[in-house]
């Protein structure tokens, strides 16, 4: 693969991964407390600050992705974090049968999230990135 379509394919992978966490932060922002509600019912200790943190979490790491700056810490947080969220609210080992083929999906598919995080983390942000430009200055 030549350098400008892999070039071009992490940033259209950024843009991708950025697309599932910056809408869920400003979600949980213009819904806090439906948001907190939510997390008090799955039984997440402290909703309110949980809910803050994660959309914190989402919002600015989010951005920090889709630009390419500190996009590996930014990666790592967010693997984590959604790591943590997956066995809070995706929890389907723990639901009746008939209720937990779609939780068992979103886990699975925040699991994959999760890997794609890592390699990211792992692999760099690519050519169009303020990090690539950092680094070449």
């Amino acid at each position: 693969m030549n350098h400008s379509m892999t070039a071009t394919f992490a940033l259209v992978g950024r843009i991708l991964m950025a697309w599932l966490f910056i809408p869920a932060g400003f979600g949980k922002l213009m819904g806090f407390s439906g948001a907190v509600g939510y997390a008090s019912a799955m039984g997440l200790p402290m909703p309110e600050v949980g809910v803050a943190v994660g959309l914190l979490i989402e919002l600015v790491c989010g951005i920090m992705i889709l630009i390419g700056f500190m996009t590996r810490p930014a990666a790592l947080l967010l693997a984590f974090f959604t790591l943590v969220a997956s066995f809070f609210f995706h929890a389907y080992w723990s639901l009746p049968a008939d209720q937990a083929m779609v939780q068992q999906l979103m886990f699975n598919k925040n699991i994959a999230v999760v890997g794609g995080l890592l390699v990211l983390a792992a692999f760099g942000a690519g050519t169009f990135s303020v990090d690539a430009k950092r680094n070449r200055l």
